[in-house]
């Protein structure tokens, strides 16, 4: 999965990129170049496991990121910032909500509501933009008469058009299946999912800006991961009313915001998170794995994080008859344990 950072010039796109993957940004970059890194995802339990089996390797789930180029606003001939974008599964729209005397704002001063209903709008407008054109071209190729998937095509798309000219994100239309598959190839951006991510400054930590958005102090963040000593980083954390870095709070949102979650598998060699969509079957969660246990699968054996942890050892759930027996149409629990049983 694919995560877009976005937003204006001077919001902290890149010092979030690197806490978030560890990559620096070099000083300069080719016009419109995207830059991508990877993240794990912190998680207790993966810790908690790891504590338990002291495996020889420890994995935790990730998420990929695409720092974005500058969002330029209407004025520009030139939306480079897009053509990443779209190729992404979810948008992390950064928003300036800090206010700083050392960094300038491109409009001259620092309104996240004004500049949050810029980027909206060059949104919508790409989407605009893209929906007429397509359909102008299927106005043209009708001349020659339609498919059933072009008719249905411009069906769809007319029900965008109106959607976009009320200003609303596409993702607020329902689609079915078949629908769905017609349109994707377009990447139409405003049908990604995304969150609102506001970089503040230390006295806003914690401040409530709605309940849409994520608020991160990229600045205090930096000097939290700064910080080598864990007992000195948790003090310094509790003097600011930090319970955890916000970077782990992030990615989990992140994660949830594209309905994904994780199962375990554990042992000697290797205790690791494998991340799936929520709802997924047994077969398709073995196949994360590797194909062959999709393919070949017979059964799961699984045991719910709880309970191990509480009984300290695999034997002792099996003794207590909590390990589950389950079967192809078994849909994986957010913290299963999982064992998969198949015929090669």
């Amino acid at each position: 999965m694919k995560i877009a950072i976005l937003g204006l010039a001077q919001t902290g796109k890149k010092t979030l990129f690197t806490l978030l993957t560890s990559r620096p940004v070099p000083a300069t970059r080719k016009t419109g170049e995207a830059i991508e890194g990877v993240a794990s995802i912190r998680d207790s339990r993966v810790d908690a496991l790891s504590d338990l089996y002291q495996p020889k390797k420890t994995t935790y789930a990730e998420n990929q990121f695409v720092l974005c180029p500058d969002v330029s606003d209407s004025g520009s001939t030139s939306r480079l910032w897009m053509d990443p974008a779209r190729r992404c599964d979810l948008l992390c729209l950064l928003v300036r909500a800090f206010d700083s005397p050392e960094v300038f704002h491109p409009s001259g001063s620092v309104d996240p509501e004004r500049d949050r209903a810029l980027i909206e709008s060059e949104l919508l407008l790409a989407d605009m933009q893209l929906v007429e054109t397509r359909l102008q071209r299927l106005a043209k190729e009708k001349k020659g008469g339609q498919t059933q998937t072009q008719v249905l095509e411009e069906e769809i798309l007319n029900r965008f058009s109106a959607v976009l000219e009320e200003e609303k994100f596409l993702s607020t239309v329902q689609l079915e299946p078949n629908e769905e598959q017609v349109i994707k190839s377009l990447d139409l951006v405003t049908r990604t999912p995304l969150i609102y991510a506001y970089n503040v400054s230390e006295d806003e930590i914690g401040k409530d800006f709605g309940a849409d958005v994520f608020s991160i102090s990229c600045e205090i963040e930096s000097e939290i991961a700064g910080i080598e000593d864990e007992a000195e980083r948790l003090e310094f954390m509790t003097e600011l009313g930090i319970t955890e870095p916000s970077l782990d709070r992030i990615n989990a949102a992140l994660y949830d915001a594209l309905g994904l979650m994780s199962f375990y598998t554990t042992g000697e060699d290797e205790c690791r998170a494998w991340t799936i969509r929520k709802g997924s079957t047994a077969p398709v969660a073995g196949g994360k794995i590797h194909s062959d246990i999709e393919r070949g699968f017979i059964r799961v054996e699984v045991i719910k994080f709880d309970d191990l942890i509480t009984a300290g050892s695999e034997q002792k759930v099996k003794q207590a008859g909590k390990m589950q027996l389950n079967g192809k149409d078994y849909v994986i629990e957010d913290g299963d344990i999982c064992h998969f049983l198949f015929n090669v």
